[in-house]
């Protein structure tokens, strides 16, 4: 069961040198999520996390890029949140209770995995494994490589809402590319008939390899019409050659014929 308030705001700018208005539309959206066991309190703009309530650093966290204005949030707020989930998972009970623990609704995740960066062995890299469109948020996810479990070493990012209520989510593990390393990322999920599984395996394009094989054909189609045009121009001469020999012969026999 999850709580979701969707305020719309309209900000009227006034041109000072014109006479018009223009309005834009922002949605500015509150979030509480929660199960018996899970809690979630997020503020966000148009699409993008603002803060949110950490239940484990018992804090709250201004997620916003430092770039941009962060704003604020005003004392108390993490305290707020802690409050709101409680009567979260108070007002939880009692629907399951009421609608006789209805069926819930369930998204499967769809998942891909990535690299950070251009891929050369030897240098430290981050593959990602992006689980977007699942609902309800409770998911799992676990890292291989070479078949040997290496979940541990990964990290979770925290889920994010999308506009039609279904999360996203981003796991990520540091790595150095060797060859022949196969990574894989499975996703488990209630919505999932099995696990969800992606395979990522190192393959590097060795530098300059194309551009090698490009010239080394090209020079060979090269010296081939040259070659070509070499035997047609001698053996042209030579045709030359022959027919001036001819034409010679019989201009020396007429010649030779009126005397």
């Amino acid at each position: 069961f999850h709580q979701i308030v969707v305020c719309v705001c309209v900000c009227v700018c006034v041109c000072t040198n014109c006479c018009f208005l223009v309005s834009v539309q922002h949605r500015d959206i509150a979030l509480v999520l929660c199960s018996e066991t899970f809690g979630e309190r997020i503020y966000g703009l148009d699409g993008e996390e603002k803060w949110h309530a950490d239940f484990r650093l018992k804090k709250g966290v201004m997620t916003l890029p430092q770039f941009a204005d962060p704003g604020y949030y005003p004392e108390g707020a993490y305290e707020t949140a802690v409050s709101e989930i409680e009567v979260c998972k108070s007002n939880l009970g009692t629907m399951l209770k009421a609608y006789k623990n209805p069926a819930e609704p369930k998204d499967a995740p769809q998942s891909a995995i990535y690299s950070k960066n251009r891929v050369e062995l030897g240098s430290k890299n981050t593959l990602i494994c992006y689980i977007s469109g699942f609902y309800p948020a409770r998911i799992g996810v676990s890292w291989t490589r070479n078949n040997v479990n290496v979940t541990s070493e990964a990290s979770l990012s925290r889920y994010y809402i999308t506009d039609d209520g279904t999360f996203n989510l981003v796991s990520a593990l540091s790595f150095t590319p060797e060859e022949g390393d196969i990574y894989t990322c499975t996703v488990e999920h209630v919505a999932l008939d099995r696990p969800q599984t992606k395979t990522w395996e190192v393959q590097v394009e060795l530098p300059g390899v194309g551009a090698s094989v490009f010239c080394g054909v090209g020079l060979a189609v090269g010296l081939l019409g040259v070659a070509v045009g070499t035997f047609f121009l001698v053996k042209g001469n030579n045709s030359s050659r022959v027919a001036r020999t001819s034409t010679f012969s019989r201009n020396l026999n007429n010649l030779r014929g009126s005397y």
